[in-house]
């Protein structure tokens, strides 16, 4: 049963994790990366899709992304859904793909996102000792209902402290390489 719990524990962490990744990924730093745009919908033929689904997004100069869009009648939808999703860029339309240069960050802009990338990242460990506190609450519940021992407890207890630090350290690596790449670039 405690193995459960440490397993179950690993699986949640895990996934907060995840979600910490995906979205630090979308905040761009002075270099272009697809995930630039991966939070990007797009109004499409009624539906509101991820702009990847519809399209090709590559970076082929470090300060230039191009959109490939897979129908063309999309070609004004997707214009329109990059410049309404605050993250400062506009598309120019060539041919049959949109180039979107990567203007460079300011320092003032640099320091806003740092900041943004440790909120990010509080809410993740916010999110981790969350989980911790309920596999806690489960491993006291069965102390109480006689199934483990007190020493088992401890015992568990320990294990579930040691794997949420190892998870907040993973978070505090994902943060401090997102900084230096806002910084230095």
């Amino acid at each position: 049963m405690a193995e459960y719990i440490t397993n179950e524990l690993k699986e949640k962490m895990q996934k907060s994790i995840k979600v910490v990744e995906n979205e630090i990924a979308g905040i761009r730093t002075g270099r272009a990366s697809p995930s630039i745009l991966q939070n990007v919908k797009v109004s499409y033929y009624g539906s509101i899709v991820p702009l990847n689904q519809i399209a090709s997004i590559t970076a082929p100069e470090p300060n230039c992304l191009v959109v490939h869009p897979w129908d063309a009648n999309a070609f004004s939808e997707i214009e329109k859904a990059i410049k309404s999703s605050n993250i400062g860029l506009n598309p120019i339309k060539e041919h049959d793909k949109l180039r979107i240069p990567i203007p460079p960050l300011s320092q003032e802009r640099r320091v806003e996102l740092t900041k943004l990338v440790k909120k990010i990242g509080e809410d993740g460990k916010v999110a981790l000792r969350n989980l911790r506190r309920e596999a806690i609450e489960k491993v006291r519940a069965m102390k109480d209902e006689k199934k483990i021992s007190e020493d088992d407890q401890l015992r568990i207890e320990k294990k579930i402290q040691e794997i949420t630090d190892k998870f907040i350290k993973e978070i505090d690596d994902i943060i401090s390489n997102k900084e230096k790449e806002i910084l230095n670039d």
